[in-house]
């Protein structure tokens, strides 16, 4: 999964304010009706609960505004991959919500097949699965829910938001019908 994707902006989207250091910031990925684009909308905590993205939600955290300097925005953070988004949405500073939740258990299997993410057991608690990140060593704590095909059901319409919907197969055509018997 790879899609080109501004950083963090440094002014709310629905004001235009510039944001402060630490302040709440709420981030949408939005798929347009129209084009089929992904776009990140980025808004102050306030000016949120009246925000309707133009198009389908694919998934909203909130972080802490960190200001960067213009060397941190390297052509490959501009992309978000499922690692980076993964990054993003298992900060500690990323408020969890319910979807997101999920979405971070779905990514975090997926970066552990490829090698990405390592399982490192469980919590002290048991409730949730610790993954460390094998580049930075960092230790990420994410719920642990039971994969259900329910669980997989939840997540199949934020992962075709982020993907797009699969591509029909383009097989060989199903077998003819046989001659009928008997018709010599």
């Amino acid at each position: 999964m790879e899609m080109n994707l501004p950083l963090l902006a440094g002014t709310c989207f629905v004001s235009g304010r510039a944001f402060a250091e630490g302040a709440r910031v709420v981030s949408f990925l939005v798929r347009s009706l129209v084009t089929e684009e992904i776009t990140r909308y980025d808004l102050a905590a306030e000016a949120a609960p009246g925000f309707a993205p133009p198009g389908e939600l694919a998934c909203r955290w909130v972080q802490l505004y960190k200001p960067r300097s213009g060397r941190e925005q390297s052509a490959r953070d501009l992309k978000l991959t499922a690692e980076n988004l993964f990054l993003t949405l298992a900060d500690p500073a990323t408020e969890p919500t319910p979807e997101n939740s999920r979405l971070v258990q779905f990514l975090a299997l997926m970066l552990e097949r490829k090698r990405i993410l390592r399982a490192r057991g469980r919590s002290a608690d048991g409730q949730r699965a610790v993954w460390e990140h094998a580049r930075t060593k960092q230790l990420f704590e994410v719920a642990a829910d039971e994969l259900t095909p329910e669980f997989f059901l939840s997540i199949q319409s934020q992962l075709t938001l982020l993907v797009g919907e699969p591509k029909p197969r383009s097989g060989p055509p199903p077998p003819a019908e046989p001659a009928a018997a008997g018709t010599n």
